[in-house]
Order: C-alpha cells, then structure tokens, then sequence
C-alpha cells in the first residue's frame, strides 16, 4: 500500500497541521487536461507542483517504478499515487473537500471506486483535455484571495 493508513482525527490534525512541509504534488507535465486539474487544486489547496520533467533525483526514488502512469502526492510521511493522491489532494482543499473525502471513505468499497475513478479518467485524458486543458500550471498561492 502506498498511503499511510492512520486514524481519522490523526488524519485530519495532520492535514491542518501548519509546521507540515507543503506536499508535494506530481503530475504530467506534458497533458493539457492534468494541468489544468493541478491549476484547480493550487486554487483550493496548498501544494508544491512539480512535472514529471522537473524531477529531482531524490523526488524520483520516492515514486513507484511506472510513476508516469498517474498523479502523486510526496509528503513527509507518505507517497500516494493515482486515486489516492487525488483523494489526499481534495482532503486538502479546505473544509468542503475534507467534508467530501470524510463522506467517501463511509461508502463500501470505497477504495475500488476510488480507483476505479481515476482509471477511468486518467485513461481518457486526451477526450478530456478537448473540453479542458492548459498550457501551463500557475505557482501562486492558494487560498481565495490568490492571484488579486
């Protein structure tokens, strides 16, 4: 398993924690639909964006060998991949999106649909990316008052 598996309170005093390293968030940095998902998560959630292409060395040993298959999440403590890391990424995006990943780990067999999700998306980025898609991932500051 790629994620660590913790309490529920633990979880979520770790995702508020200030003092946490900002995450890492890795993604394809040659796929217009990806980087416009990462544009919408830097708007809610606060995130390091690193491509594929920007990699450190020590980034790299991090993820799984067939990294490029999906997005990733790198924190102190853990790498979560594909579905997991964009669970971990929306528990991150203030109290709407900790409130929606709390309501979808009740579902049964909510890791399979989960993934199953990501699959399905991830595998059609190219219909995807001709509805949204973008050039280039912004770096500014999260938050609603970002960019103004």
């Amino acid at each position: 398993m790629l994620g660590l598996a913790r309490g529920k309170k633990t979880q979520e005093r770790a995702l508020r924690s200030p003092d946490m390293n900002t995450p890492r968030l890795v993604y394809d940095d040659e796929c217009g639909f990806c980087m416009y998902m990462i544009r919408w998560l830097l708007r809610f959630g606060e995130f390091d964006p690193v491509g594929f292409s920007e990699l450190t060395p020590d980034q790299a040993a991090r993820l799984p060998d067939e990294y490029d298959d999906c997005m990733h999440l790198l924190t102190d403590e853990a790498v979560y991949s594909c579905g997991s890391a964009l669970e971990q990424c929306v528990a991150r995006c203030g109290a709407g999106g900790r409130l929606l990943v709390r309501t979808a780990r009740r579902l049964p067999r909510w890791e399979q649909i989960r993934e199953r999700g990501y699959r399905f998306v991830a595998d059609r980025r190219s219909v995807w990316g001709q509805y949204r898609s973008c050039e280039h991932v912004d770096r500014e500051p999260a938050g609603p008052d970002a960019g103004t």
